[in-house]
């Protein structure tokens, strides 16, 4: 049943554009962990929520090969820019040319290296958040990224419910075990309105007050 609605759903959100299809393709042929690549459905829940918030700023943690990156891009002001942090080089490479590919290049800023390192050196305050990188630091990053979200801004994260796991207290493993302390420290947190969406593996979308 699940295959099934999962099918149907990406059957009526209609085609992919051709840069998004071959950058999927791309991935799952070529790039380890391809199961990482956010894919159609949820890139059409990206693009959709940039679209609502439609941002000057925005910053997503964890490139991988771009496909978010783009997605969330096609929301932007006019004048808008997203920058978008990857560590690993040779994911930023593909990134990049799928960048120039979707006509982004001049309006995505690609930073690689550690988005903990990079983080504290930005100046900006960002409309928009998207964290979809390292689970184990995800809570590190709410913290660094938040003060440098504007009041009435939106923090996007990916992979909470991690397949289910999060919601079994006999599963003790490091990445389940971080990501229950974010998600019960986002429980408490008084300096934001949550919603949590199961697309996928779990989002929290978030409004800071």
């Amino acid at each position: 049943m699940d295959r099934q609605v999962d099918e149907y759903i990406v059957e009526h959100l209609g085609l992919e554009s051709s840069v998004l299809a071959e950058l999927y393709r791309y991935t799952n042929l070529n790039v380890p962990y391809s199961g990482m690549v956010s894919g159609h459905e949820q890139g059409r829940l990206l693009s959709m929520l940039s679209h609502m918030v439609n941002p000057g700023l925005i910053l997503e943690i964890g490139t991988f090969t771009g496909y978010s990156t783009i997605c969330l891009a096609e929301g932007l002001k006019v004048d808008g820019h997203l920058h978008t942090i990857e560590k690993d080089d040779e994911r930023a490479e593909v990134a990049s040319v799928f960048f120039e590919k979707a006509g982004l290049s001049d309006r995505i800023v690609l930073h690689t290296g550690d988005a903990l390192e990079i983080i504290p050196t930005f100046g900006m305050v960002f409309d928009l958040v998207f964290i979809d990188a390292a689970k184990k630091q995800y809570l590190m990053y709410y913290h660094l990224i938040f003060n440098r979200v504007k009041p009435g801004g939106y923090i996007l994260i990916d992979n909470i419910l991690w397949y289910g796991k999060v919601a079994d207290p006999q599963i003790q493993d490091e990445i389940t075990c971080q990501l229950r302390q974010l998600n019960e420290f986002i429980h408490r947190d008084t300096r934001v309105e949550r919603a949590i969406v199961r697309n996928r593996d779990g989002m929290f979308i978030l409004r800071k007050k």
